[in-house]
């Protein structure tokens, strides 16, 4: 088994009832196994990114403390949104779930499938503004303060909703 290593997942959606959806796969998570939740942020209502043509998103972070390794902290997220009824149809795109491993500790994994830190996280104020609920003082490995990332963002349209 792994050191316990703490690890933020980044939760979203827009289809059906996503703040309910984003409060349940809170729960679920912290149902995980060798797996504790820390925190989880307020939720957000976020504009539709990458396809601005569909609903907005609610979005939040959760803060784990795991001893799962990043490969199988993932296969257990991915686990979560099927549960939830997740197809992954085009990217970007209407989703009942997204979970996102946005950090696991301070590694640095770049395998197929794999990538933490979460390639995009340093330039998506939906994703930093929640990270900085739970954990004002986090880095991203390779980019420095979560807070200095977002400072240079625009926040337009993100409001608190939850």
């Amino acid at each position: 088994m792994n050191a316990p290593a703490c690890a933020w997942v980044g939760l979203g959606g827009n289809v059906g009832d996503p703040i309910a959806t984003v409060r349940a796969a809170i729960e679920a998570l912290s149902r995980l196994p060798d797996t504790c939740l820390l925190r989880a942020s307020r939720l957000y209502r976020t504009p539709a990114w990458g396809l601005p043509d569909q609903a907005d998103f609610i979005n939040a972070v959760a803060l784990l403390e795991t001893s799962l390794a990043p490969r199988a902290l993932l296969e257990h997220l991915l686990g979560i949104e099927r549960a939830f009824g997740r197809e992954r149809r085009e990217r970007w795109g209407p989703r009942i779930l997204d979970l996102d491993l946005l950090l696991h500790g301070d590694s640095l994994v770049d395998e197929p499938g794999l990538h933490v830190p979460h390639p995009h996280l340093h330039e998506r104020a939906f994703a930093l503004l929640p990270l900085l609920d739970v954990s004002p003082d986090v880095a991203i490995p390779r980019h420095g303060l979560a807070r200095d990332a977002l400072s240079a963002l625009a926040c337009e349209g993100i409001e608190v909703v939850g």
